[in-house]
């Protein structure tokens, strides 16, 4: 019953994606299997292709120089250079964090974050990198690295760490796949966090039960979500709370790719239900929540950038509820969506010549 309910809910939705777009799209640049992004202090962008490259970009014209110092990346598959982002105060101190996956032994690998300076001179570089994060343990394969990464209004850094398609390790306390976790900026480890007592990688959790997060995003309340691919059917948005269980893969809208069931979340109320849902999926990869002012009808809604759905997913929030409001047909597969500062919506398109996009309102 829950796939006949989903596709009657979103059939209307997306008929409604051949109706004129409300923003013009201006295409800057292409970029070979562009990531994510961020936009610096002086406007420029930081983008990220999953081979290794890290590339600063003016958004004017799309003038390109790669960054040396990059650490070394295991690419293919899912797998490669991932995020970027800014500490607080990078404007005094110029520290970046990379996320991305690295290789290990005996065929193993695992998603990694580092830190380091971002010189801006003549040949712009990273110095004194810094591995503070890892995935444990590090496993076969090359997928669900998640490796989303975002810092809160007081500093704390979190990371999305996907399942790796291994599926139990989301709720085992001894591995940190399949979670979302908070550290300092240096990577240590809060004395608050919810399992800090229990030591080792277990003190880096803030919830568990997570299946391949890729987005996370703070409102203007201080909530955090978090949107994650479902296995088949059942991608979810969630309201993320300290020390909660999502229920993967005990629990899930979706079902294995084999086609056996997983039980909805609603047969066990132990666990956290999702904000909404989706099956068919949109394949969620980038989110932001709009705080900007170019569409200020937009104000506090947030945006979810699709893969399969080649689409963005305009996202409605009720304090601790959220729904599906629109969706946007892009055509493409899209991979990342960032606020640039003057409140225009940008996006990245997936795969080997991914353009960089600029949506501003249509006259």
């Amino acid at each position: 019953m829950k796939r006949l309910f989903a596709l009657l809910v979103f059939i209307p939705l997306l008929a409604c994606a051949e109706e004129e777009l409300p923003f013009e799209v201006t295409a800057v640049k292409s970029f070979s299997r562009p990531w994510a992004m961020v936009f610096l202090p002086d406007g420029r962008l930081l983008i990220t292709e999953q081979a290794g490259r890290l590339l600063l970009v003016s958004p004017d014209d799309g003038t390109t120089i790669a960054v040396d110092g990059v650490p070394e990346v295991d690419f293919g598959g899912q797998g490669g250079l991932g995020d970027i982002a800014l500490h607080p105060d990078f404007a005094h101190n110029h520290v970046v964090y990379l996320s991305y996956a690295e290789s290990g032994s005996g065929n193993t690998r695992g998603a990694a974050v580092a830190r380091a300076e971002l010189d801006l001179s003549a040949k712009p570089a990273l110095a004194n990198v810094e591995v503070i994060w890892r995935q444990v343990p590090k496993v076969s394969g090359r997928g669900h690295y998640g490796h989303r990464l975002l810092f809160s209004a007081d500093g704390y850094l979190f990371v999305s760490s996907g399942d790796r398609q291994k599926f139990t390790p989301a709720q085992d306390m001894a591995a940190n796949l399949g979670k979302i976790l908070r550290l300092n900026d240096d990577g240590s480890v809060p004395s608050d966090n919810p399992y800090v007592d229990q030591g080792g990688v277990t003190a880096q959790i803030w919830s568990l039960g997570h299946r391949n997060p890729l987005g996370l995003a703070f409102d203007a309340q201080g909530r955090l979500w978090n949107h994650e691919m479902g296995p088949r059917g059942g991608d979810e948005l969630n309201l993320v709370v300290r020390g909660q269980n999502y229920g993967y893969p005990v629990v899930s809208n979706g079902d294995h790719y084999s086609g056996e069931d997983i039980p909805d979340h609603e047969t066990r109320p132990e666990f956290a239900e999702p904000a909404t849902w989706w099956t068919p999926v949109i394949s969620p990869s980038g989110f932001m929540i709009y705080r900007g002012d170019l569409f200020p009808e937009w104000r506090g809604d947030g945006f979810i950038s699709g893969l399969s759905s080649q689409s963005l997913v305009r996202i409605a929030f009720n304090g601790d509820s959220a729904s599906e409001a629109e969706r946007f047909a892009m055509n493409a597969r899209m991979r990342a969506v960032v606020e640039g500062p003057d409140g225009a919506i940008w996006m990245l398109e997936d795969g080997g010549r991914g353009r960089l996009l600029k949506l501003t309102p249509a006259n």
